[in-house]
């Protein structure tokens, strides 16, 4: 039993060894990038799941509607024992049977061919619909990816400058004690230093969220991200085009604009369908009927009936219900036309408002660029004064928080150029995978 006991002992220590020498060679976890992000949302994203469902529903509209324009054929068959009494009579029990097959075939019916339309349109309206959640998935994706980059380097940013301050604030009580300080500066280096670890906090909070978001996205854990390459950055120049040419790209392939015209066209195809309730219907008719006993004169006998024909269908008088549903899909189109109009306008702020971000970053980046190098500058200059006593402890502690500000203010001005050309390209009816692409090729390769 001693034997078995360390045979079985020793493989799972074997087991254990083996465990972790594969964890030692397979390293730490890769990083996602941009683009592995945007491929496990299109998969994982439950919205864009929700959207696929309902362009397949839509596309189940369209057959049926070209299916009310094919013939409807129908059995029926049915089977009775019927007891027949009379007067003076013995009652009498017989069996009756009936077997029909019909067949109609609509010929005219303004109302199906209208039908047949709509459901087009509504596929239609589908389609663009999906697009603009794939569109808007770039965007989300590409947001929370770059506010958890954000978030990760201001903690950067915050915990240097927390480091800084309790460095001061360590001086202040130094200098204090040995009669050369104030109690001024130690209570304005310790309040600095709790507002810091305030703000400390609230990034910390600021980056979970963001990982959560993204998490909830492409629906796995989310450790590490490939971080954004400095050089490639200031190398990357968006093409330039006018505003114009963005707005003209919006009216062409805009899912928004898309999805808006295939919703009025169909509400003005509700208006046909709706007088189409004024106009006759015809139908071809074919009908083979066997029927037994049917007959209680003469019970026993069988017919075979077979006819063909036409039916015609004149409505003369529904109450005024046809010219209200008229009256209704109108109303109905003029509100999808207005709310076209409210679309285009507000893609066109919206529009307008990406473009200046696009164009106007890079000067901003540049100029915060530079206010950041002026702020360490500050720093340096602060402390040599403070070593030749011209300036004081404050005076470096408020220089080393404006160049935290400025690195802050030059991060986000980075990642909102970034996050604004991927809106752009999706509000424009752009290929969001390029974008993506444009983006993932800014960021570190692991």
């Amino acid at each position: 039993m001693a034997i078995l006991g360390s045979t079985a002992q020793n493989k799972s220590s074997w087991r254990a060894g083996m465990a972790a020498l594969g964890l030692l060679l397979a390293g730490p976890a890769s990083a996602i990038d941009l683009l592995q992000a945007y491929q496990g949302a299109l998969e994982q994203d439950a919205t864009i799941r929700a959207v696929r469902a309902g362009v397949q529903a839509s596309g189940e509209r369209l057959v049926q509607a070209r299916a009310a324009r094919y013939p409807y054929i129908a059995f029926s068959a049915g089977y009775n024992r019927n007891e027949l009494s009379k007067a003076a009579v013995d009652d009498q029990h017989y069996p009756s049977s009936n077997t029909t097959l019909s067949l109609r075939q609509p010929i005219y019916r303004k109302g199906l061919a209208v039908d047949l339309e709509q459901a087009q349109q509504i596929r239609a309206e589908a389609d663009a619909q999906l697009d603009r959640e794939l569109q808007n998935l770039s965007v989300r994706v590409t947001d929370a990816y770059l506010q958890l980059l954000y978030a990760h380097e201001y903690l950067t940013l915050m915990q240097a400058q927390k480091t800084a301050t309790t460095t001061g604030l360590d001086a202040a009580r130094k200098l204090l004690a040995a009669g050369n300080g104030t109690r001024t500066d130690v209570d304005e280096a310790q309040a600095r230093l709790d507002m810091v670890t305030a703000q400390e906090l609230e990034t910390r909070q600021q980056e979970e969220y963001a990982r959560r978001q993204l998490q909830t996205l492409i629906n796995q854990p989310v450790d590490t991200l490939s971080p954004l390459d400095e050089a490639k950055f200031l190398a990357w120049s968006p093409a330039q085009r006018s505003v114009q040419e963005w707005l003209q790209q919006a009216e062409d392939n805009s899912p928004e604009i898309r999805q808006m015209k295939a919703r009025l066209e169909a509400a003005r195809l509700e208006i046909d369908k709706a007088r189409s309730g004024h106009l006759p219907t015809l139908d071809a008719l074919a009908q083979w009927t066997n029927s037994g006993s049917e007959n209680v004169y003469n019970p026993g006998t069988r017919y075979i009936q077979r006819s063909i024909g036409l039916q015609l269908n004149v409505p003369l008088y529904s109450g005024g219900s046809v010219s209200s549903t008229v009256r209704q899909a109108v109303a109905e189109q003029m509100r999808t036309s207005e709310l076209l109009e409210a679309t285009r306008r507000d893609l066109s702020l919206r529009i307008h408002t990406e473009f200046r971000g696009v164009s106007e970053g890079p000067l901003r980046i540049h100029a915060l660029d530079q206010a950041a190098r002026s702020a360490a500058q500050l720093v340096l200059s602060a402390r040599r004064s403070l070593a030749g006593g011209s300036r004081t402890l404050m005076d470096v502690l408020n220089a080393e928080q404006q160049k935290e500000m400025a690195l802050r203010d030059l991060a986000r001005a980075r990642y909102l150029f970034l996050i604004s050309y991927v809106r752009l390209q999706a509000l424009s009816g752009g290929d969001s995978a390029a974008s993506i692409a444009d983006v993932n090729a800014l960021l570190q390769t692991p």
